[in-house]
């Protein structure tokens, strides 16, 4: 379990400094991370699932969805205290699993049509290549990372949706969960 959990976290880790920072274009530069304004942790949680039902609407479909929940991530070299991110993993496997390589194209294809811009798509470097997309929507200061994994058993996909950088109201503090 704690093998698990460790590489839950590296895997978290990894996504964020991968998926912010590099694309959301209001960065001031590029290795500081965009504003998504100001907002309270909760708040801020209800927006990124509000995104990740949104993306799960465009998989289009029959299949079950993961039920995690968000977490709260440091800005980088942002006060702690003062600004946080917002990041939701969760996963979808399809009732048919050979749909799963069209739906990849199809969110390749819609996700512009809503705003999204498509920074990545294709194989990774794993000895399964598994399929991988990464889009980001300025409008809404949200990255996505969606990987396809066509050789697991059962066949899925995987998000991770990350919002920018949040500073809390006056007077709050980060909420951590």
């Amino acid at each position: 379990m704690k093998k698990v959990l460790g590489a839950q976290a590296l895997l978290v880790f990894v996504t964020l400094t991968t998926l912010t920072g590099c694309s959301m274009t209001d960065a001031k530069d590029s290795g500081s991370l965009p504003s998504a304004g100001t907002s309270t942790s909760k708040e801020a949680a209800r927006t990124v699932k509000k995104v990740s039902s949104e993306l799960y609407d465009l998989i289009g479909i029959k299949g079950e969805a993961s039920n995690s929940g968000a977490g709260v991530a440091e800005c980088g070299e942002r006060d702690p205290e003062k600004y946080f991110q917002i990041f939701h993993p969760w996963s979808f496997t399809p009732e048919s699993p050979e749909k799963l390589g069209a739906v990849m194209e199809q969110l390749k294809e819609e996700l512009p049509k809503r705003g999204w811009k498509v920074v990545e798509y294709g194989p990774d470097n794993s000895k399964n290549k598994n399929v991988r997309l990464t889009a980001d929507n300025d409008e809404k200061k949200h990255s996505v990372k969606i990987w396809h994994y066509a050789k697991r058993n059962p066949p899925k996909l995987s998000l991770m949706v990350v919002s920018g950088c949040y500073q809390v109201p006056d007077g709050e503090k980060v909420d951590r969960f």
